[in-house]
C-alpha cells in the first residue's frame, strides 16, 4: 500500500497574525518558561494558529534558533529525566520492585543513548555525562 505525504500550504484567511508577530509569541512564551510542545499546542488552542510551519516556513525550534534563544537541554531529555527521578523515588520506598528496578535500567539506558545522539549532533558538549544527582537538579523534584 502505498502512503501519500500531503504537505499543508494552506494559511487561512481568517488569521490575523503576521509571521513576525508569531516570532514574537513564540520567543515571548519560550522566555516565560514554556516548552517547544506546549508553545505549539497554545498557539493552536488559545491563537488559532493551524500551522506554524505554514505561516513562518519554519517550525518553533527553528524561529527560537533564528532568535539565538537556546535552550539549556533538550525536552526529550528532560522529560526522561523526570521519570528517571520519579522512579527512583518510587524505588526508595519500594526496595522489593523488581520490575521497577528492571524499568530504571532500561530507562537509564535510552538516557544515555539519547545523550550520545545529542553529542555528535553537538547539542549537548562531549564531556556531558548522565548522573541521578544532576537529573535531580535538572527536574527539582
Amino acid at each position: 500500500m502505498k502512503t501519500v505525504k500531503i504537505k499543508s500550504k494552506f494559511v487561512p484567511h481568517w488569521l490575523n497574525y503576521s509571521p513576525e508577530e508569531i516570532e514574537k509569541i513564540i520567543v515571548n512564551k519560550y522566555q516565560s518558561g514554556l516548552t517547544k510542545s506546549q508553545i505549539g499546542l497554545l498557539l493552536r488552542d488559545q491563537y488559532g494558529i493551524p500551522s506554524i510551519k505554514d505561516l513562518t516556513k519554519t517550525n518553533v525550534g527553528g524561529v527560537l534558533k533564528s532568535h539565538e534563544v537556546k535552550e539549556e537541554l533538550p525536552e526529550d531529555l528532560i522529560a526522561l529525566y523526570k521519570k528517571a527521578v520519579k522512579l527512583h523515588k518510587h524505588l526508595d520506598k519500594e526496595h522489593k520492585d523488581k520490575q521497577s528496578k528492571r524499568s530504571v535500567v532500561v530507562l537509564e539506558n535510552r538516557i544515555k543513548r539519547l545523550i550520545n545522539y545529542y553529542k555528535s549532533r553537538k547539542t549537548l558538549p562531549k564531556t556531558y555525562e548522565y548522573s541521578l544527582e544532576a537529573a535531580r537538579l535538572v527536574v527539582k523534584l
